[in-house]
């Protein structure tokens, strides 16, 4: 028979794994009485967990919904099923449970026993997914919460980081926080050695071990963190840099400028600033093409310039088509 913590922890378990339990089943699964049954409920109670009663023949058990969150127990193999849809839905970025998959993953795996570990890595290991988008972009979601856990705990980071040109440095960070957009995730810290806020793109990032020391986080670079990470890598990071007005309104502009192409800033019902950036001009040129939206030039005016004449490229190129068919 199991002794009094066990067996408490194990009619945790079978509450949270069904609706409802009549005494007799409980009683029946846990080897006891169904007096006892009704002592360990009480303990769960004075422990603050909700555990409803409904009296009668077709009465029962059920555990409900409390103030907060209790711990949840799970078999090995639920554990292993969260473990990797949260690498999934971190490692793909999902809209709006990305940061939260990487927070969360990062406490499970912290108390996930060895033999299930390597249940997890074998799984995702082994394990070919179908994404959208470049596959360089995606971040490996063991990189992830290890940056998570530096975050956390407040200690110095040492990693290689690639930049776009394929070259390495070497690195020493106090990291801050994680930013991920649709398709990227950032990390965002203090550079030590150039005493600054930098933004890293996390798939770039090889961390190198051991982590600490500790230290006390600073103050943020900015209040909205999403909007620092998106001005920075949209803006900032670009040699050639442009203010454009949209003739559309900012929630339409938002369905066809993600985070890392720029940042709107609505003006009125219908129209929008957006202030980006690319390599070049000329590049820019193509991609204020491809908005598929009316826009004015703000600055600089040497885009206009570039935009005629793209405008008189294309031009002639038509009028070549048009005379080949008369």
């Amino acid at each position: 028979m199991l002794d009094t913590s066990a067996r408490l922890l194990r009619l945790l378990s079978l509450l949270q794994a069904h609706r409802e339990w009549t005494g007799a089943g409980l009683a029946e699964r846990l080897g006891v009485t169904p007096r006892t049954v009704r002592r360990d409920v009480d303990r769960l109670r004075e422990l603050g967990y909700p555990v409803n009663a409904s009296p009668g023949t077709g009465g029962g058990y059920q555990l409900g919904a409390g103030a907060e969150l209790p711990p949840l127990l799970l078999d090995d193999d639920e554990a292993v099923a969260v473990a990797v849809g949260l690498r999934t839905a971190a490692g793909n970025g999902v809209e709006g449970i990305g940061e939260a998959s990487v927070r969360a993953l990062a406490k499970l795996e912290q108390v996930l026993p060895s033999r299930l570990r390597h249940r997890v890595s074998a799984l995702n290991e082994f394990t070919v997914p179908m994404l959208r988008g470049p596959q360089d972009s995606s971040a490996d979601p063991s990189v992830l919460t290890e940056l998570a856990g530096v975050c956390r705990d407040a200690e110095r980071l040492r990693f290689a980081y690639r930049d776009h040109t394929g070259s390495v440095t070497r690195r020493t960070v106090e990291p801050h926080r994680l930013v991920c957009t649709e398709r990227r995730w950032y990390l965002v810290a203090w550079d030590l050695d150039r005493e600054d806020w930098r933004t890293f793109r996390v798939d770039r990032v090889e961390p190198r071990a051991p982590h600490g020391p500790r230290f006390t986080p600073r103050p943020p670079p900015a209040e909205d963190l999403a909007a620092y990470v998106s001005q920075g890598v949209s803006q900032r990071a670009y040699a050639a840099r442009a203010v454009l007005r949209l003739k559309v309104p900012a929630r339409d502009a938002a369905q066809i400028v993600g985070p890392s192409d720029g940042v709107l800033e609505p003006v009125d019902e219908e129209s929008c600033l957006l202030r980006t950036g690319a390599v070049s001009l000329d590049v820019l040129v193509i991609h204020l093409m491809m908005l598929g939206c009316e826009f004015e030039v703000v600055e600089p005016p040497e885009l206009t310039d570039r935009i005629r004449r793209a405008r008189d490229l294309l031009g002639r190129a038509v009028e070549s088509v048009a005379v080949k068919e008369m």
